[in-house]
């Protein structure tokens, strides 16, 4: 057989394995694994290197509408390209739905953002805002059968947040169609009754925003939100968890037999709420909800990631422009911490810090750092084995890591739209040097070599958590 492209002499990582062998590709797909697999037209020379499958971002913000006046910094063109700078062959972006709109206007405009300017494959989670009944009855029920076949609900932001009866209609539809259900838990009605304390204070600095959002809050909406998919009964979701009170949750309600599946973040590792205390609104910097804790909420969130509380690692990426009108610093939110945009850059970074982190300081080992940067991802949301592994007949998405090389982060170096990192000045050890996407290698040796475009919109099968 000739082959298009053979990756050769590394070491191999999956969920489950860590072995030396090389890998055929032919039209875009894995076809053989083993050693003397005879010549391609391409090569890439893995020595000294391990050879993983493709990150898998699953919570990832693009080009979503932000607010009056606010833009958020990455397009598919910019965030994508990041995406692929970090690691990653998928992301799993957002459609937002905004009230009075349908799901398929939301859907028509976000495929026009996406189509021709991807550099990594996309699909789309919905987030539904506006549960109206021929949204539930007749809209989301046939997008789920389309491939469609995730969506978010939230508890926090007074024009997305729903009901506690809207989500419970929103999961029922779930347990109909078998879509899985993402929810972002955090207590609005606390927040904003903290809100009001903290402006009758006079306290409107950036590290308001922390102290507005207390564990406390997302405690309460992560109990409220596994409870609800109990009389629901429907699996979960727990998006971006900050803390080892919401982890305790998660675990009970483990315990009573419900399938609930925790997603932490690099931000919950990394920082804390000091770094929104920065001088001249440099805190803005680091606003995003929920917001970072304190040292004992990183370790409770190492703890989740090293006990498997947590399936899934993701970025939540969600970028803004810092000094920028449109963005952090925009004419409301350089004066008061409401109306700071947020959400942090941080989708090209996320592997490094959980290679650097977690992997080099024997935090988790190759094959769990494997899972919850890929094939978790794939299996939580329908595209596994498709992706997310290296199997015969998956899909050759493969990444090429250099384990001991060392940087410091610099957004300079960065390829998002944003202008800062919340990570500035860290030293990582290890990071993808070849990103290879469906038998096209994209990027060699740091150098870009695909175009935009040659990723592609992907549809989903079901979660292989949720049943009908």
């Amino acid at each position: 057989m000739s082959f298009d492209l053979i990756v050769r002499n590394g070491t191999i990582a999956t969920a489950s394995d860590v072995y030396p062998a090389d890998i055929a590709v032919k039209e875009g797909v894995i076809v053989q694994i083993g050693r003397d697999l005879g010549e391609a037209k391409d090569e890439i020379d893995a020595s000294g290197k391990y050879v993983l499958p493709g990150g898998i971002d699953s919570h990832v913000h693009i080009a979503q509408p932000s607010g009056d006046g606010i833009v958020m910094a990455d397009d598919f063109e910019s965030g994508t390209r990041s995406a692929l700078f970090g690691g990653n062959t998928t992301i799993l972006p957002f459609c937002l739905q905004e009230k009075g709109q349908s799901l398929r206007e939301a859907l028509k405009r976000y495929h026009a953002l996406a189509e021709g300017n991807c550099y990594t494959d996309v699909s789309f989670h919905l987030i539904i805002s506006d549960p109206t009944p021929s949204v539930l009855g007749q809209e989301l029920p046939a997008l789920v059968e389309d491939g469609y076949t995730s969506f978010k609900v939230f508890m926090t932001y007074e024009a997305l947040r729903l009901s506690d009866a809207e989500i419970l209609d929103t999961m029922d539809v779930a347990r109909r169609t078998g879509a899985l259900v993402m929810v972002h838990c955090e207590n609005e009605d606390a927040i904003r009754y903290l809100i009001g304390r903290h402006e009758a204070d006079g306290q409107l600095a950036p590290k308001s925003h922390a102290s507005t959002r207390p564990i406390a809050v997302e405690r309460e909406a992560t109990h409220r939100a596994v409870s609800l998919a109990e009389v629901a009964d429907v699996p979960l979701v727990i998006v971006h968890v900050s803390n080892g009170e919401a982890i305790e949750e998660i675990e009970r309600a483990r315990r009573r037999g419900h399938k609930v599946i925790g997603e932490t973040c690099p931000q919950y590792l990394m920082l804390t709420a000091d770094d929104l205390d920065g001088m001249d609104w440099e805190g803005a910097k680091f606003v995003c909800s929920p917001p970072p804790r304190d040292k004992e909420s990183q370790q409770a969130c190492w703890d989740g990631l090293e006990r498997g509380v947590f399936d899934l690692f993701s970025s939540d990426h969600c970028p803004f422009r810092y000094d920028d009108p449109e963005g952090k610093l925009n004419p409301k939110g350089a004066n008061h911490f409401r109306h700071i945009p947020n959400g942090i850059p941080g989708v090209e970074t996320r592997l490094p810090i959980l290679f650097s982190e977690g992997v080099l300081k024997g935090r988790i080992d190759l094959p769990r750092f494997v899972a919850l940067t890929s094939t978790n991802q794939a299996k939580t949301y329908g595209l596994y084995p498709q992706k997310g592994t290296i199997a015969i007949g998956s899909d050759a998405d493969l990444t090429v890591w250099d384990p001991n090389l060392t940087r410091t982060v610099a957004h300079a170096e960065m390829h998002d739209g944003a202008d800062y990192s919340p990570y500035e000045g860290l030293e990582l050890t290890g990071w993808p040097i070849t990103t290879i996407l469906g038998g096209k290698v994209m990027i060699h040796d740091g150098e870009l070599l695909g175009s935009k475009g040659d990723g592609i919109y992907r549809s989903r099968g079901r979660s292989n958590l949720a049943t009908r």
